[in-house]
């Protein structure tokens, strides 16, 4: 009998001896969380369920939203999911700015987990594509700063910013005199978030009805509104809501533009630019309020413990890829590893992207350190690369 207990008592040790050395980065994680964060860690107890793989994210524009579908693409990699993306003809994009169809969906990423390549948001579409427990997300942006940044990224292709001397100050004097509705790509020149969640960018500014109905339907079919400004708290919440770890939600920031290119925004000019893309700021106001009131059930000085944790995973997964020193940040033309350069609107506006460390250059010329690039590959390229692995997935299954 003695030795039976001392068996015994051996096993438990062993398992708890197993449990402890598997999940010792969680330990060690949500330890931190727990000494101080009671709030939080009433939550680490998701770490322990499985990880909620089912996820639509609206990617809207010029809001980091590239960023997030980098996370998300690679979360699904490292979990043998699934992740819809638009057939050839529809390019890197569900054929935008057409209401998404399900026949815009390459056949060969079906039935899909995963969906975040950009498309103009229609939610009885997405149900029949998604599974019933899809978790709906998407992020915005504070209007002001998001219209400089499509004034100056779309400027060659949307019709109603050909103005004097490309000027925004000029555009924003008279909006009516040079917006036309009907053109192809008038949802970059007004209300652009609206228009991306599949609302009407025309409404006029005294229908205040319409601007309820619109946020009291985002409400309803999103379970986090992420706010661009507040990414890293915005991931946090994303983090517990779908029971993900640290290292799901680490990320390089991706496509923007250089420093020169961005221009300071005076009280005025934002305010124009607010009052013209009228509903893009009251959803906007409504769901960054709306955020903050979820952080602040947290607790802020938890949220923010969170948040330094997520960075120095971030900082370790960068140590690990890139040996030791951070990929450089650089214009595409001189980025040597062609994979890596980001796609350029136009000769008058740069994309940055990133680009190796000379010692890790030949080491890098092959795939067998393919993840690691993937954290800092652009969005066109990514997609490709995607496609066709899942494209050979899919043929593998479904040889006669």
């Amino acid at each position: 009998m003695p030795q039976k207990k001392i068996f015994l008592a051996f096993m438990v040790i062993a398992m708890v001896t197993l449990l402890l050395h598997s999940g010792g980065h969680w330990s060690r994680t949500t330890q931190d969380l727990h000494v101080n964060c009671p709030a939080l860690c009433s939550r680490c107890a998701a770490s322990l369920k499985a990880k909620h793989t089912n996820v639509a994210f609206l990617k809207t524009h010029k809001t980091a939203s590239t960023t997030m579908q980098n996370l998300l693409f690679r979360f699904a990699e490292r979990n043998n999911l699934t992740v819809a993306l638009p057939r050839q003809a529809c390019s890197h994009q569900f054929c935008y700015p057409r209401s998404f169809s399900t026949h815009f969906v390459h056949p060969h990423t079906l039935p899909p987990n995963i969906i975040s390549s950009h498309m103009r948001f229609k939610e009885a579409e997405l149900r029949r594509l998604m599974p019933n427990d899809t978790v709906y997300i998407t992020i915005l942006r504070e209007p002001a700063a998001m219209f400089e940044s499509l004034f100056s990224y779309y400027n060659q292709y949307c019709q109603s910013f050909k103005v004097a001397n490309d000027s925004l100050d000029v555009f924003m004097g008279q909006p009516w005199r040079y917006y036309r509705p009907q053109d192809k790509h008038s949802m970059y020149a007004r209300n652009t978030l609206t228009f991306d969640l599949g609302g009407d960018k025309d409404r006029a500014a005294t229908d205040m009805a319409y601007a309820r109905f619109l946020v009291s339907e985002v409400e309803r079919v999103f379970s986090l509104v992420m706010i661009a400004e507040h990414f890293d708290e915005s991931l946090v919440l994303l983090r517990h809501l779908l029971s993900w770890d640290l290292d799901d939600v680490v990320y390089v920031k991706l496509n923007m533009r250089t420093p020169g290119s961005k221009r300071h925004l005076t009280s005025g000019l934002s305010a124009k630019i607010r009052a013209w893309n009228w509903l893009d700021a009251r959803l906007y106001d409504h769901f960054n309020a709306s955020l903050w009131r979820r952080l602040s059930a947290l607790g802020p000085a938890c949220v923010a413990q969170e948040v330094r944790l997520m960075r120095a995973a971030q900082e370790r997964l960068l140590r690990r890829c890139f040996g030791g020193r951070r990929p450089l940040f650089r214009p595409a033309a001189q980025i040597e590893y062609k994979e890596l350069r980001p796609w350029q609107p136009s000769a008058k506006v740069e994309i940055v992207g990133y680009d190796l460390p000379a010692n890790l250059s030949r080491r890098f010329s092959g795939w067998a350190h393919e993840p690691c690039l993937k954290l800092i590959m652009p969005e066109v390229q990514y997609t490709r690369v995607l496609l066709r692995s899942q494209s050979i997935r899919y043929r593998q299954n479904h040889q006669p």
